[in-house]
């Protein structure tokens, strides 16, 4: 089928790219720590890591993880840190030791924690100490055997840090008791890594570097198996997209959103990493006078978020205030950029807001907007370089650009499957290598992609996604309630916020109840915002709830509320 997009790209992006460029993002790495050495490579709360630090750090870090721990190549490793210096000494550290790197989210609850732990069989995890409590709930129920501990202060400069704990601990609260027996900390695993010799393990682009957990249409989360060529091909394929305005060893790009996204992760950590850039890694960006008052510090080059992190800029007067001149590359992703966002952008930096289209299953970008665009157009871009996409009908079969379908991807960034379930793989990846995405989309004239609809019952907040059946799930084990559903409700700042229907089995059971169990339960974005009591919820003659009937009856009780 001919691809009606390649005529649209600027003539220096390259219609392919080359997936082995590297044996492994280990290589990679080595080749810019070596070329970049003396430049910054991360900041963070004022301190910077030139790439030679991190190639030191990391380099301890792998050492103590083969010698004093014992892992072996393959073994999986978990992170559960926020944005701070540690991650990707950690993350380095990890991936260079052979071993695969779980990214997890540090606001997860005990619950959601003890399921990832359990489903990547992980070895090891390193935490701040924020968040040690939650692990120490779960810990021995899961195969984590060792548990290296750090905090937001220990990677500054001593004085500084020891405050920054200080303040962090005592004053504002944010350290709940803990008790880890056995737990290191990472300053320590560092000083023991030192002595002690790394030995680089042979690598090749069919390691798996990630399992980077999603949910899906069941609700379970997935870890999405990404190899470190699937990796490398897609920062590939993002530097052909948004290259042409970059210059190697020259760049700072703002890091907001958390590295153990995967957006950040490639776009980010990696691409930038790939051309000697500086990441400003953010630590709390819903601080967002404390954000903008670390902006005012650097001449950053490029920013990467989501529309809820843009809106909450623009919407603040201080804000305008910053020196965009040095800003020559800005992308949205995670969830659809608006653009009322994306004009008010535009007016006070300077600079277009790049929309970029990625799911997990895809390392994650898939399309992007291209860098010279003129107007906002509300699609979703253009297929990145290497990437085959298709629109296809409920049976599969291709149809015409010119039709709505689900949208289909194939290329060297697709992943190679969910961790140990096969069965699951096949729902998404068919025997020519075609991943479905749930997505409804459409070709424009000039052959951009837009999206019309989603075919999954996923809920998009803020650029994370919920799956309804996790959030039924827990609401059912509420001994008040009888039958759950959960949808998604468009909302103006956080794209759409959980509405769930619940049908009592307890009459006195309350809204407040039922929000207050979630919040138990599950990470702030999955919590419902909107609780709605029925009598019985809409079904197929078989008993299966009807999410779409729900919807639909929503959608038109939003739309008789804006006419009244």
């Amino acid at each position: 089928m001919e691809n009606p997009w390649l005529s649209r790209y600027p003539e220096d992006v390259p219609a392919t790219i080359n997936p082995d460029q590297y044996t492994s993002l280990v290589e990679m790495f080595e080749q810019s720590v070596q070329k970049f050495a003396d430049q910054p490579a991360f900041m963070n709360m004022g301190s910077v890591m030139t790439f030679r630090k991190l190639e030191e750090r990391s380099r301890a870090f792998s050492a103590y993880l083969q010698n004093e721990l014992k892992l072996k190549k393959g073994d999986r490793v978990a992170l559960m840190m926020p944005n701070l210096l540690q991650y990707p000494v950690a993350l380095f550290g990890v991936l260079r030791a052979g071993m695969i790197a779980v990214n997890v989210n540090p606001l997860y609850t005990p619950r959601e924690l003890e399921h990832q732990l359990n489903d990547a069989d992980a070895k090891a995890i390193v935490i701040v100490s924020n968040f040690a409590n939650t692990l120490e709930q779960v810990v021995e129920n899961t195969p984590v055997k060792h548990v290296v501990l750090t905090s937001l202060g220990q990677m500054l400069p001593r004085a500084k840090g020891t405050i920054v704990d200080f303040v962090v601990k005592y004053v504002k609260g944010m350290v709940p008791k803990y008790n880890l027996p056995g737990a290191i900390s990472m300053r320590q695993a560092l000083q023991k890594g030192r002595r002690l010799q790394y030995v680089k393990p042979h690598m090749s682009g069919d390691d798996i570097a990630f399992l980077q957990y999603t949910g899906g249409t069941t609700g379970v989360a997935k870890g999405a198996v990404l190899t470190h060529r699937n990796m490398i091909a897609n920062v590939m394929q993002a530097k052909g997209a948004y290259g042409p305005v970059l210059a190697d060893g020259r760049e700072l790009v703002v890091t907001a959103l958390p590295l153990y996204h995967i957006f950040a992760l490639t776009v980010n950590c990696l691409l930038f990493l790939e051309i000697g850039g500086s990441n400003l890694l953010i630590t709390n960006p819903r601080d967002i006078p404390g954000f903008i008052k670390e902006l005012q510090k650097y001449q950053f080059t490029a920013i990467t978020g989501v529309n809820t992190l843009f809106n909450a800029l623009v919407n603040n007067e201080d804000f305008n205030e910053l020196d965009f001149s040095n800003l020559r590359l800005s992308v949205g992703g995670g969830m659809a950029v608006q653009r009322a966002v994306a004009e008010k952008w535009k007016k006070i930096s300077g600079c277009y807001l790049l929309e970029g289209y990625g799911l997990t299953e895809c390392a994650p970008l898939v399309a992007a907007y291209p860098y010279d665009l003129t107007e906002y157009n509300g699609s979703i871009g253009l297929p990145v370089p290497s990437t085959e996409v298709r629109i296809v009908d409920d049976e599969g079969n291709p149809v015409a650009n010119s039709e709505v379908g689900e949208l289909q991807v194939r290329g060297p960034q697709v992943m190679q499957g969910y961790w140990q379930r096969p069965e699951a793989t096949k729902d998404v990846i068919n025997t020519e290598g075609w991943l479905s995405t749930g997505d409804i989309v459409k070709f424009d004239d000039e052959g951009f992609l837009h999206i019309v609809d989603r075919k999954k019952d996923m809920i998009l907040v803020s650029g994370f996604n919920v799956y309804p059946n996790e959030i039924e799930d827990v609401v059912a084990m509420h001994g008040k309630v009888l039958e759950v559903a959960a949808i998604g409700q468009p909302h103006e700042v956080s794209g759409e916020i959980v509405k769930i229907y619940v049908v009592k089995r307890d009459p006195s059971l309350t809204k407040e109840e039922v929000i207050a169990h979630c919040r138990e339960n599950l990470t702030g974005y999955k919590v419902p915002k909107l609780v709605e009591f029925k009598e019985d919820l809409p079904k197929t003659n078989v008993g299966k709830i009807l999410r779409r009937v729900l919807r639909e009856e929503n959608d038109a009780e939003l739309a008789k509320r804006e006419s009244a």
